[in-house]
């Protein structure tokens, strides 16, 4: 028998054997952002709700460190994390919220059913800033510092276990 037969069986048993190591791998859910330390890049977004003004850069850099939350009314993980927002909210968190491809009327009706934890809420109809700042879905959220320093990236919507580390990493930038 020709050895060459076994190549094909080799590279099968090759390649459970790692597909095997990878699966009894503990699960890593953290990202490591390559906007971590980076500054935010200039923006001036108009207001996405009426009750709510908009958000520029220079809001972010004005000494206090936020929570910059990148979401849609159309966006169901945002609605789960909803109650999570008002949750540090209520602890003293400000969270600043961009809008993504929304419409003003659905984010006041989001607002109105789920809470408005925002001090601020601009508009991004083209994605522009939620793609300059390392963002690529709906919701996020990262941790500003007072200078206007991205120092964390939560990637998805916020859970209750996620409410005192995102505290603990606001006090870390400063607050």
């Amino acid at each position: 028998m020709n050895w060459r037969v076994w190549i094909p069986l080799m590279l099968f048993a090759l390649f459970l054997g790692v597909a095997a190591y990878q699966l009894t791998q503990p699960k890593d859910d953290f990202v490591a952002s390559g906007m971590i330390g980076q500054e935010l890049p200039y923006f001036e977004l108009p207001p996405a709700h009426p009750e709510n003004p908009g958000v520029t850069t220079a809001d972010l850099k004005e000494g206090k460190p936020r929570l910059l939350n990148i979401w849609a009314s159309w966006c169901l993980p945002c609605i789960a994390e909803a109650p999570q927002l008002e949750a540090l909210k209520n602890q003293g968190a400000e969270i600043v919220g961009i809008a993504i491809r929304d419409d003003p009327e659905d984010v006041a009706q989001f607002l109105a059913r789920h809470g408005n934890p925002y001090s601020r809420i601009g508009r991004d109809d083209l994605s522009e800033v939620q793609l300059s700042i390392g963002s690529s879905g709906v919701p996020e959220t990262f941790v500003i510092d007072g200078k206007g320093i991205i120092t964390y990236q939560h990637i998805g919507d916020i859970r209750a276990d996620d409410v005192p580390v995102l505290l603990e990493k606001l006090r870390e930038a400063g607050a």
